[in-house]
């Protein structure tokens, strides 16, 4: 009880130093679960036309109001949010574990494979990513595994150089010396010694590319790369705001809303986990 008692008092100090932090996270754990329960909670399906009055405006029966063809808006930011935020997902994912293998890979080893890895770091990074992905998704015709795969590939060297820079601090203190005067294999060095050194920044670097994947993704879907019939944030703004942003504000005024919060979200925590993760910043 005692233990328990102690952990929930840290966590209230936590919330009260860090409150924007402490709301992010809150409102992301909020976005997540009404995305993702919106066959529940949803008021229809993202499908059902002619729920209501095409461009009805917000009202009780249609909180977000309706779109043109007289579908809820609602209902289609929140399974919209389902394929926005689990693309996101993924592709972060996909990115930090090519970034963390490469990055912690350079820093540690050096030698021909540090030298390689910063020549295509420095390359993807003179290169607009934009551009490329615009290119990738005209040639693959909107494919969402390619197009995820490609900004997983791009972020891979420029993150990476992030974990390099940690694990070549982490490989020359004094335990590390330790383990390898011990005999320890380098596999054991990494995952025992610098890995775990290189944890908050993972999460931190982690929590802050997975809000600029969402705005990313959403400009794709708005500029028509990443075809799907499910809905998401990007294209609802696409099929809206050219058409109907004079009759119907509220159709580009709600998915926008939504792909703002969450990218903000998503950096204030960000912000919050660094300042609480990184000892040079953490004077509590």
């Amino acid at each position: 009880m005692t233990f328990q008692r102690s952990r929930l008092v840290g966590v209230g100090r936590l919330a009260w130093k860090k409150p924007l932090g402490t709301i992010s996270l809150v409102l992301l754990v909020g976005i997540w679960i009404a995305c993702f329960l919106a066959p529940v909670i949803a008021p229809y399906n993202y499908t059902t036309l002619f729920v209501g009055p095409k461009l009805a405006g917000p009202s009780a029966a249609h909180l977000f109001g309706t779109d043109q063809v007289g579908r809820d808006v609602l209902s289609r930011i929140l399974y919209g949010g389902r394929l926005t935020l689990g693309l996101s997902a993924i592709a972060t994912a996909v990115g930090m574990v090519l970034a963390i293998a490469l990055g912690v890979a350079s820093g540690y080893f050096l030698g021909l494979f540090d030298l390689i890895f910063q020549r295509v770091a420095d390359a993807v990074q003179a290169l607009p990513a934009l551009v490329i992905l615009l290119v990738i998704g005209a040639l693959f015709q909107g494919n969402k595994t390619v197009v995820l795969g490609t900004v997983a590939v791009l972020f891979a060297p420029v993150g990476g150089r992030l974990f390099r820079a940690s694990a070549l601090t982490i490989r020359n203190e004094a335990f590390v010396e330790a383990a390898q005067s011990m005999g320890a294999s380098h596999m054991r060095i990494m995952f025992r010694h610098v890995l775990p050194n290189v944890f908050p920044l993972i999460i931190v670097v982690g929590t802050v590319y997975i809000g600029y994947n969402i705005l990313l993704l959403a400009s794709l879907s708005f500029l028509g790369i990443i075809n799907s019939d499910y809905p998401d944030w990007g294209t609802m703004l696409n099929l809206s705001a050219a058409n109907y942003m004079i009759q119907g504000p509220w159709l580009v005024i709600f998915p926008a809303a939504a792909i703002t919060l969450a990218v903000l979200a998503y950096n204030l925590l960000g912000d919050a986990l660094r300042d609480i993760l990184d000892p040079r910043l953490n004077r509590a």
